[in-house]
């Protein structure tokens, strides 16, 4: 965990900007990939989420990788304290109950309009809280189910009542040119969940939950 001074260019510029924050969190990690390669984030294993205390003008970066972050070539005076580590070495069984809290980019896949070029869907974001718990919902694991969905969609090998979950819709961070139109629509979810499949849930620990990961969205924190 990294707790950085809000005021300081550094920090306040990665806040603006969500190319910059995916550069911050990924200078952590220089040398672990050929530079330039299209998936360093994912080869890494690297997941991230971010809060910022304005009162006490600190932002506060969890990051989670498969592999040792140095965060020694930060620019001086960012840090409000030194960087906090911790190995997760943690087993799931079926029947655990976990509290959690995750930022996700809860979006949809619509048909492309009529005479478009493209075949592909075009993704829309959910920006009421009740579509972002339908949303979430469609990825819960009931007991028996299998991983994969129906519809196609990733389960995470949880359940819950989606009723008492906690939802907050957040502020879309974006980025200027050359990432001109990069818009992420964010939501944060909060409660309990029960495992039923303990090894798909690892997998959705480790991997992430929904799109936008590469900009601090998907992490799943648990305790």
């Amino acid at each position: 965990m990294l707790t950085l001074d809000a005021r300081h260019p550094f920090a306040a510029k990665s806040l603006i900007d969500a190319q910059d924050m995916h550069r911050t969190v990924m200078s952590g990690f220089t040398g672990w990939v050929d530079n330039g390669s299209s998936d360093a984030r994912s080869q890494m294993g690297i997941l991230s989420i971010w809060t910022v205390d304005l009162r006490q003008a600190r932002l506060n970066l969890v990051v989670q990788s498969s592999v040792p972050a140095d965060w020694s070539n930060l620019p001086r005076g960012v840090l409000c304290e030194a960087p906090e580590s911790l190995t997760v070495d943690r087993t799931f069984r079926t029947g655990d109950r976990v509290d959690f809290r995750t930022v996700v980019n809860p979006v949809r896949s619509v048909p492309p309009p009529p005479g478009s070029p493209t075949t592909r869907g075009i993704r829309v974001a959910h920006t009421r809280p009740e579509h972002v718990r339908t949303w979430f919902s469609q990825r819960l694991q009931p007991t028996g189910e299998p991983a994969v969905a129906p519809n196609g969609v990733t389960r995470i090998g949880v359940d819950t009542n989606t009723e008492r979950l906690a939802l907050r819709m957040l502020p879309r961070v974006s980025s200027p040119a050359p990432h001109k139109g990069l818009r992420i629509a964010r939501a944060e979810i909060k409660g309990t969940l029960t495992v039923t499949d303990p090894k798909t849930f690892v997998t959705a620990l480790t991997r992430g939950i929904g799109h936008a990961r590469a900009y601090s969205c998907g992490l799943i924190l648990v305790r």
